[in-house]
């Protein structure tokens, strides 16, 4: 997130790690700029930052064209702050999933063409392996993957026609700041055939951030289980080989 307060050192950190996939994840609500809010109005608040009502921006973005005109700006300004920092683009998304907007993704890809093919995260979940894995939550999961499906088919269809590489599947959706080891350890015995991305957002602690956590948020415990041994051996034994989105842009799957 290019315009985070902790942007400058990420990219310290990246930039020591030449091996490390690293993309861009293109804030447009409950967030940080990075052009300056007399430029963007309707996109934030008070405070200077990106709005945090999703549904509200949603429809904003979708009705009134001097937003999007501003929607447009800021990220394209978010990819040249990316292309300044050095690093070679990954893979691009965007923030609490909006790209499933069809307007904030034909922005995104009109800007990303001027970047290459660069892949894009699929916000989509299967329900069942999900469900299975945690045990839990069946109905807010069967509604969520019954609404999100035309959406994320929707993004699907759109990235193919412009050739743009993406993941099948994405699981962690429903178990944000959840992501603890047996878990992980459950899904990926459960993993269908295709590409996967496993959704994690590890942290030591949690600082201060715009968007406000989902109840029992535990960075702590993503970060256990992405430098779980079991994990890795899980890994191994399973035959699953870890990819970057870049690997992807061979073929879309």
């Amino acid at each position: 997130m290019v315009g985070g307060k902790a942007a400058a050192d990420a990219v310290r950190r990246a930039r020591a790690m030449p091996s490390l996939n690293v993309g861009l994840h293109v804030a447009v609500t409950r967030g940080c700029p990075v052009l300056p809010a007399r430029e963007i109005p309707a996109l934030v608040d008070r405070g200077g930052l990106l709005r945090s009502g999703l549904g509200g921006a949603g429809v904003r973005f979708f009705l009134r064209p001097g937003v999007r005109r501003q929607l447009e700006a800021e990220i394209r300004a978010q990819f040249e702050a990316f292309r300044g920092t050095g690093l070679r683009l990954d893979h691009v998304n965007v923030h609490n999933h909006m790209h499933l907007h069809p307007t904030v993704l034909g922005l995104l890809l009109r800007v990303a063409r001027e970047h290459g093919p660069v892949p894009v995260r699929l916000p989509r979940e299967p329900f069942l392996p999900s469900w299975r894995a945690a045990g839990e939550g069946m109905g807010r999961r069967l509604l969520s993957s019954l609404f999100l499906l035309p959406w994320a088919g929707l993004v699907r269809a759109r990235l193919r026609r412009n050739g743009i590489p993406c993941n099948d599947h994405l699981f962690g959706m429903h178990d944000t700041g959840k992501m603890e080891e047996k878990l992980v350890m459950r899904l990926l015995a459960l993993l269908p055939p295709g590409i996967s991305e496993l959704h994690f957002h590890p942290a030591k602690t949690r600082g201060s951030d715009p968007d406000p956590p989902a109840p029992g948020f535990e960075a702590e415990r993503d970060l256990s289980a992405l430098t779980s041994p079991a994990v890795a051996a899980a890994l191994c034994r399973l035959g699953i080989r870890r990819v970057g989105f870049g690997d992807l842009a061979g073929g879309n799957r």
